[in-house]
């Protein structure tokens, strides 16, 4: 597929290529990027350039990983978010802010601008969100664009080697007020 750029009322996201290796390094040396992300640390010049110039265009060339850089619209690097596409019609939403950009509801916007998309464009029926017990910013993101927190999965992240335990929780076609592409039977009914 083909990269496509999305906008929301205060962002542009765009799949990112190397003219952001240096914008991702930079803020990927930011501790708690490092602490609740699955990110490499220390965060070496070659791990964002492997990013933004080999793993990002395959996610596209092949429909695994849609990656979306976060700009404001003066050009501004706000941040990363990806969908990755885990099972016939489920993929996987994961985001980080730069610091300085955290707490303006940036991640909020993308996310639900990206989840949009995927519904809309992708036959994508469920999108799930995870994040290591204790992320409260990344709960908090999550939560605020409409995810469901479903529970915790015990051991289900590894995180530069130790297993941690992980928050779960989805967003529906439905929760944005759209159809999903089959019908959807909810527990009890």
């Amino acid at each position: 597929m083909e990269p496509v750029t999305l906008t929301t009322d205060r962002l542009l996201l765009r799949a990112v290529g190397p003219q952001d290796t240096d914008a991702v390094y930079a803020a990927c040396q930011d501790a708690d990027i490092q602490r609740w992300t699955t990110v490499p640390s220390p965060y070496l010049p070659e791990h964002a350039q492997s990013f933004t110039e080999q793993m990002c265009p395959d996610g596209w060339a092949n429909g695994s990983m849609f990656t979306f850089g976060l700009f404001l619209r003066s050009g501004e690097f706000t941040g990363m978010l990806g969908v990755t596409m885990r099972s016939l019609g489920v993929g996987e939403i994961g985001y980080w802010g730069v610091k300085e950009h955290r707490g303006n509801g940036y991640m909020t916007e993308a996310a639900v601008a990206v989840s949009r998309w995927v519904f809309t464009k992708l036959s994508v029926d469920r999108v799930e969100w995870r994040a290591e017990v204790g992320n409260r910013g990344s709960r908090a993101v999550a939560e605020r664009a409409g995810f469901v927190v479903e529970g915790t999965l015990r051991s289900a992240v590894n995180n530069k080697g130790v297993l941690r335990d992980s928050w779960v929780g989805s967003l529906l076609p439905s929760d944005l007020g759209l159809a999903s592409t089959m019908p959807y039977l909810p527990a009890g009914e």
